[in-house]
């Protein structure tokens, strides 16, 4: 057997003579080809969305070294998992599995446990086992990008049968996006609504199948070993089967490896159009959201739409230093200049119409005649702006195509990277208002432009707050960190709870999801405890610690 260098850090509590041991029993298992153990700082330098890091978050805030693997393993196939895991629980070391690995902004491929073993689902587990388009689903794993399920429906001409959805960026994993309740634009654009029927490996190497799934199919090959038997027809069309519906706890969970997923496609609308409606006051923003409510409800307003402040379609469009030479915030006057510069507004509305012409002039009509009601609104469909980066990516997505171009907005600054701050609030006016004008106030102050968007679901809005950063400088990570701890602070005083987290922020938002004396927190460590009691998989994810960690000795920074 090949010797392995010492990585650049250890698992906890995790000698080097007991890692090297873990590691060989790992190469038996998934080959040596299919390991990488960190060993040289060189190995955590990539920056590239693409061709991401493995070990590390490449848009880290904290320190580089702070959220870093020990080794990457890729294991080839689903009894490949189940071995990790019963491995991990003989040793005792810690496992952080992920897809692809493109998390930006949440941390990436990085574990929140350094020292951490990463399984590296997405490597060679990236089939697409079915595509139904009578019933309109698809059945994928973990590999399964965006980009893939797309080239995969192109190719084997069913677009003009079914439609997927995307989220901003396509080059992340259908199953890794649904986990964490990521969004999208079509009228599918809820993942995890739309996601139905799990196959899980547990943390003890056990397996199971969700909802339908746990039916066995009378035809199935019982020679076959289960991962590989053949799923009951039911799988992809009833979530929830009989009895308890576990998918949740496998959900932004440390509870289970999920292997497969099956995800409900969109059939071919039979028409699409994207629109633009930019309105030209800050103060718009009261009535804007008013008037969307009702239309959004009613599903008038069929997608979830993109509310943005005018200096997102500015950053995609180029640098600050395209509108600026000075290093001092951008002032009303200033973002009031940029907007006449791309003939845009201070808000802008991007959505889309799908159905039959006659159904998209019935929406059309609705939609322009009630917004128009905001004085010096303006409208346009995609041929009236065709140098219009942000309108071009927009149109894109919203017809489930991935692109990668709404990334260009992290250049607003040299070494761009971002943290989302993500509060959920209510769909009215005041809401909206109030956090603007609190998230701007607090990005100000900590010395950034502030740059972000709402984005409308059926009765709340996710406020995506886009903190800009310059990565390789200390002091601009300084701020960033110190700014998005206020505001989650700032936000759970007002009663807005963030529905996503970075790494370094998890124990911070859970801590304020504290009704009744922590007992929801209380509820997860139970199962926690109850299905990985030596806490091998994902420990502190999303702040759920293993009764064998000391919480308080990993709170951040430590």
């Amino acid at each position: 057997m090949e010797e392995f260098r010492d990585p650049f850090v250890l698992p906890p509590s995790v000698d080097r003579e007991k890692f090297h041991e873990f590691i060989s029993r790992a190469a038996q298992v998934v080959g040596i080809m299919n390991i990488m153990v960190i060993s040289d700082p060189s190995q955590f330098s990539k920056q590239d969305y693409m061709d991401s890091s493995k070990s590390h978050d490449m848009f880290h805030v904290l320190e580089k070294e702070e959220f870093l693997s020990s080794a990457v393993v890729m294991p080839r196939q689903v009894p490949d998992v189940q071995d990790m895991m019963r491995l991990a629980n003989e040793f005792e070391i810690p496992v952080w599995p992920f897809s692809t690995g493109r998390n930006i902004g949440y941390g990436g491929a990085a574990p929140r446990v350094r020292g951490s073993v990463a399984l590296d689902l997405g490597r060679h587990m990236n089939r697409i086992l079915e595509v139904n388009t009578d019933a309109a689903y698809a059945l994928v794993e973990p590999g399964v990008s965006y980009f893939d399920l797309h080239d995969y429906l192109v190719k084997n001409n069913l677009r003009k049968d079914v439609w997927m959805d995307v989220p901003d960026l396509g080059g992340g994993s259908l199953i890794g996006n649904t986990l964490e309740r990521g969004i999208g634009y079509t009228p599918y654009g809820d993942h995890w609504m739309m996601h139905c029927g799990l196959e899980v490996v547990l943390p003890d190497g056990s397996l199971i199948r969700t909802g339908m799934g746990a039916l066995p199919n009378p035809q199935a090959d019982k020679n076959k070993s289960p991962h590989e038997q053949e799923w009951n027809k039911s799988w992809q069309l009833f979530n929830y089967g009989f009895g308890p519906y576990n998918d949740g706890i496998f959900s932004q969970s440390s509870l289970g490896v999920v292997v497969k997923m099956g995800v409900s496609l969109m059939m071919n609308p039979g028409g699409f159009q994207s629109y633009l409606i930019t309105f030209p006051r800050n103060e718009d923003l009261h009535k804007i959201v008013e008037i969307m409510r009702p239309l959004r409800i009613s599903l008038v307003i069929q997608n979830a739409p993109k509310l943005e402040s005018i200096l997102v379609a500015a950053a995609l469009a180029g640098p600050r230093t395209k509108y600026t030479s000075s290093e001092k915030l951008l002032d009303d006057q200033e973002l009031d200049n940029i907007a006449e510069q791309l003939n845009l507004g201070r808000w802008n509305l991007y959505g889309a119409l799908y159905g039959p012409q006659v159904v998209r002039d019935s929406l059309w009509s609705v939609i322009k005649s009630s917004f128009g009601n905001i004085p010096g609104a303006k409208f346009f469909f995609l041929e009236d702006r065709p140098d219009d980066l942000a309108m071009q990516t927009r149109n894109t997505t919203f017809q489930g195509i991935p692109t990668i171009s709404e990334l260009e907005w992290v250049n607003w600054l040299p070494n761009g990277s971002h943290l989302f701050f993500s509060p959920i609030a209510p769909v009215t006016g005041d809401e909206a208002q109030a956090q603007y004008q609190l998230t701007r106030q607090l990005v100000q102050e900590h010395g950034f432009d502030f740059i972000g968007s709402f984005l409308v679901g059926l009765r709340e809005m996710h406020h995506i707050v886009c903190i800009v950063f310059d990565r390789k400088d200390d002091e601009s990570r300084r701020r960033a960190y110190t700014l998005i701890k206020t505001l989650i602070a700032a936000a759970a005083a007002r009663g807005w709870g963030e529905y996503r987290a970075h790494l370094a922020l998890m124990d911070e938002i859970a801590g304020t999801y504290s009704f009744n004396d922590n007992a929801q927190m209380k509820l997860n460590e139970k199962l926690k405890n109850a299905l990985d009691p030596k806490g091998i998989l994902a420990p502190g994810k999303n702040g759920v610690w293993p009764a064998n960690y000391k919480k308080e000795e990993w709170v951040m920074p430590h």
